[in-house]
């Protein structure tokens, strides 16, 4: 894989949902790594935001807007002029998406559009890595991991909106981006964790707030498992896969999988145990509600396409992701600087501290 502490020097690049957790990560990497960054996204939606323990806002370009307002995004691609474009913007909740499907749909299939309308319109921009979930496959509730030419589908909002993206996506691609000589990927990712998320209904930020509490953390679903990996992993992904399709379009175009390794996925009660390790205390207890949305058991993504065509593999196991992600919170909590554990934690994987 390239270099990434030279590569992006100097570029232009920008990236969408830059105040959310994932992008925050990636936003804050791409500008150490001397990006000239732009983020476009509503503001943070969490208090103690990553964006904001990060000071985001005064270390690039920061432009507050609504991915469903398709002037917004306009305005922004053409105020930037970006060589590179990460999209990251979405709303990414399983439960909420039950809650408001309207809006999930309205985000990642419309605004998905906006965004694409934009490039469109606009033209100049070398590379588009776009952002989609592994909840795009059709969860069939097999152990195996799904593979980029698995069927594609949903059976909750959430699901069903990263589905419907990645088509628009391929329709795009295809019709304008391809012919406009755009190179374009997309990319699924497994459940990423690390320091700095908030998000509600997620496993480590709960577990997180239960800790910090002093409360029992309360799980629903304790035998679940999911691909679980630290955020460093996937966006690590999703860097050299924009190079590899800057310099060879024809061989890097389609869709990509970036998850953990498949040989030891881990429960969710697993990962809440591994997290009061972790913390040093803390306890555990099982609450299934009778009237909760239904969830799938079992995810995991087949990631032989990345690890064989782009040289890419996650450097942090499972357990791993949750040791870095629980020492940053317990950190930050007892008083340290949340940038300067970001960066520790960038330049610790970069220097490929595997385990």
């Amino acid at each position: 894989m390239t270099d990434l502490k030279q590569a992006f020097a100097g570029r232009r690049v920008l990236v969408t949902g830059h105040t959310g957790f994932k992008g925050s990560w990636l936003a804050y990497w791409l500008h150490r790594l001397g990006a000239e960054v732009t983020g476009f996204a509503l503001a943070p939606a969490y208090e103690r935001s990553h964006f904001e323990r990060l000071g985001l806002d005064r270390k690039f370009v920061h432009m507050e807007g609504d991915l469903r307002d398709p002037a917004a995004i306009l305005d922004t691609v053409r105020s930037a002029q970006p060589e590179f474009v990460f999209h990251l913007a979405a709303q990414a909740l399983v439960r909420r998406s039950y809650a408001d499907p309207k809006e999930t749909f309205d985000t990642n299939v419309g605004g998905a559009v906006n965004l694409l309308e934009a490039l469109r319109l606009t033209g100049g921009v070398e590379t588009l890595v776009f952002c989609t979930s592994d909840k795009c496959y059709l969860n069939v509730g097999r152990a195996e991991g799904y593979a980029e030419t698995d069927t594609l589908g949903g059976h909750d909002p959430y699901s069903g909106s990263k589905a419907a993206a990645e088509m628009v996506f391929h329709a795009y691609d295809h019709s304008f981006l391809a012919p406009a000589g755009i190179a374009a990927a997309s990319v699924r990712a497994g459940n990423v964790v690390g320091g700095g998320d908030w998000a509600e209904d997620r496993i480590l930020p709960d577990c997180i707030r239960a800790l910090e509490a002093g409360r029992d953390i309360v799980l629903r679903n304790p035998d679940a498992t999911r691909p679980w990996q630290h955020v460093l992993d996937p966006l690590n992904g999703y860097m050299n896969l924009a190079l590899a399709l800057r310099d060879n379009p024809g061989a890097f175009r389609g869709g990509w999988n970036f998850g953990p390794e498949a040989a030891a996925p881990m429960t969710v009660m697993e990962v809440a145990e591994r997290a009061i390790a972790a913390w040093g205390s803390g306890a555990v207890r099982v609450e299934r509600p009778a009237d909760a949305p239904p969830e799938h058991h079992l995810l995991q993504l087949d990631i032989a396409k990345a690890t064989q065509a782009l040289g890419w593999r996650p450097r942090w196991s499972m357990s791993r992701a949750v040791d870095e992600s629980v020492a940053w919170y317990k950190a930050v909590t007892e008083g340290a600087d949340a940038a300067e554990m970001t960066a520790e934690q960038i330049a610790a994987f970069m220097e490929n501290d595997d385990d």
